[in-house]
């Protein structure tokens, strides 16, 4: 079997176990039927759509010849670190540690660090970009899920707020 594009084999194979994975840990839930969903139908409807997707990209990549082969390139480490840190860092500042004593400092400044540091991810960032893009983003997120859906958790850090 010879392998005409890497970047699309891979990816495919990516989008089955992904899928295979929702799909899989859908059927703990209550799945329902078409007409009377339970809370398992949508992610159990959706990883059989990644991991078919999935398949077939696979089988292009397999299938169809692609101009110079699209070899996979370097691993982007700095990006990959960035980018994890970011989301790890927006979850422990969105809510806290609380077994190590750690405070919640709420959906603002948890949204200023992930766009701050998830930005150093990119070559050459800009700060007055980067604080636009926060500013513009933590208010469309308190918008939209403080006010617009009335969602309960902090907004502010807990030694402000009390």
């Amino acid at each position: 079997m010879n392998i005409k594009s890497q970047k699309d084999f891979f990816a495919g194979l990516m989008f089955m176990g992904v899928g295979v994975a929702f799909a899989w840990g859908a059927t703990n839930y209550n799945v329902g039927t078409g007409a009377r969903m339970g809370p398992g139908y949508f992610p159990l409807m959706l990883g059989v759509l990644m991991a078919v997707l999935g398949a077939a990209i696979t089988f292009k990549a397999l299938v169809v010849e692609t101009v110079g082969g699209d070899k996979i390139g370097k691993w982007a480490w700095k990006q990959l670190f960035f980018i994890i840190a970011a989301n790890v860092i927006f979850g422990i500042l969105l809510a806290g540690l609380p077994a190590m004593g750690f405070p919640a400092f709420g959906l603002i400044v948890a949204i200023y660090a992930l766009v701050f540091i998830a930005s150093m991810a990119e070559p050459g960032w800009k700060f007055k970009n980067t604080l636009i893009l926060a500013t513009v983003l933590a208010v469309g997120s308190y918008l939209a899920f403080v006010i617009a859906l009335k969602l309960q958790f902090p907004v502010w850090p807990t030694f402000i707020t009390g």
